[in-house]
């Protein structure tokens, strides 16, 4: 069982919304919907559920073609990032309800609410209405009702965004088990890197409307095929800096170099793009060979036991993510370091040339 995403595509008012994307989803994945607010994810969800029709390209559904056929006719469930469920039934009836609906009978419902309930560990609510719930109790009671049914495809649209801090770890821990439970195809959408790499499986990266990159999540973090999945795959996003090779030598934005060895030994000589994320600035020394860069502090952000660097070098912004607290004073000059091994290469279509050695070897 797979959906299959065959060139579709979707334009609304003479504007491209989805580029002609091609994807397949396998029976059993969790597959992640990565990009930034108005990228794209909410649409291809749209598309893949059957809520809108593609302007080109078909659907497939375990083979048969599915293009069209609406909502109702599919065995596919929706979460939203709002919480919906009926605020005057309780608990047990709001799972109940889509399997009303089907014309199951009252055993085979009873077993499939407690089953699903279990699952959630919701059981000890089920006589409960909504609004007396937890906000994450209401989301796991939203989850139930669309798990109750059983669908082939389960989509989740930001499903934890408006939970505290708190509820969306334990959530984010458990949908993984979930799913595996399940043996559904699961398509999460999410705004945040952290997000897809805790919850894995595979993930696509969504900029303008396009699919940038599909693949095992770790594999798309770690080796990104050009300089926006880059972008998508970072947060903050990646930092970039222009950089030439001449030689034995690699020269970062006219101002640092570094030997060309490792990945960068193999570049030909020329002009590229260099990129590296937030993390892997220092503003210490490290072990093996480091890059020293003069910046020009703007603004510290100190988030507990790290602090984010807003720094210009030339006329590039850069964003460090430095562990320790540090009260430096905005509009100083600050050396940064970094270790050329977590610098990806990008050539002038912004195509990946060389993979931080770092990614290469993991």
């Amino acid at each position: 069982m797979a959906l299959e995403l065959q060139a579709v595509s979707r334009i609304v008012k003479g504007q491209m919304q989805i580029s002609p994307t091609t994807l397949t989803l396998e029976k059993g994945t969790m597959n992640v919907l990565l990009g930034p607010t108005l990228s794209g994810k909410t649409s291809l969800m749209r598309l893949m559920a059957g809520l809108d029709v593609p302007s080109a390209g078909r659907l497939k559904w375990d083979g048969a073609d599915v293009t069209g056929v609406r909502v109702q006719d599919r065995k596919v469930a929706m979460v939203y990032q709002q919480f919906i469920n009926y605020p005057a039934m309780s608990v047990y009836d709001n799972i109940a309800s889509p399997l009303r609906l089907l014309g199951k009978d009252k055993a085979e419902i009873d077993r499939a609410v407690r089953a699903t309930a279990e699952m959630l560990k919701i059981t000890a609510m089920l006589d409960r209405k909504p609004l007396e719930l937890s906000g994450g109790q209401q989301q796991r009671c939203a989850l139930a009702r669309a798990l109750v049914k059983e669908a082939g495809l389960v989509l989740l649209d930001e499903p934890l965004a408006n939970l505290d801090y708190k509820l969306r770890e334990e959530l984010r821990a458990e949908i993984p088990r979930i799913f595996e439970e399940s043996g559904a195809i699961f398509v999460y959408a999410t705004t945040e890197p952290e997000e897809a790499l805790l919850l894995g499986g595979n993930t696509a990266t969504l900029w303008e409307g396009r699919v940038t990159q599909f693949g095992p999540t770790p594999t798309v973090y770690r080796q990104p095929a050009d300089a926006t999945t880059a972008r998508v795959f970072s947060d903050p996003p990646m930092n970039f800096v222009s950089c030439f090779k001449e030689g034995h030598r690699m020269n970062f934005g006219g101002l640092a170099n570094s030997p060309a060895d490792g990945a960068f030994a193999a570049l030909p000589d020329g002009r590229y793009t260099a990129g590296f994320r937030a993390n892997h600035l220092h503003l210490n020394t490290h072990s093996g060979q480091t890059v020293e860069f003069r910046c020009l502090l703007g603004v510290t952000e100190i988030t507990g036991s790290e602090t984010f660097l807003h720094l210009t070098h030339g006329n590039d912004r850069w964003v460090g993510l430095v562990h320790g607290v540090h009260d430096l004073q905005p509009g100083t000059e600050v050396s940064v370091w970094l270790d050329p091994a977590h610098v990806y290469i990008f050539d002038a279509e912004g195509r990946l040339a060389a993979p931080a050695a770092y990614a290469a070897a993991a």
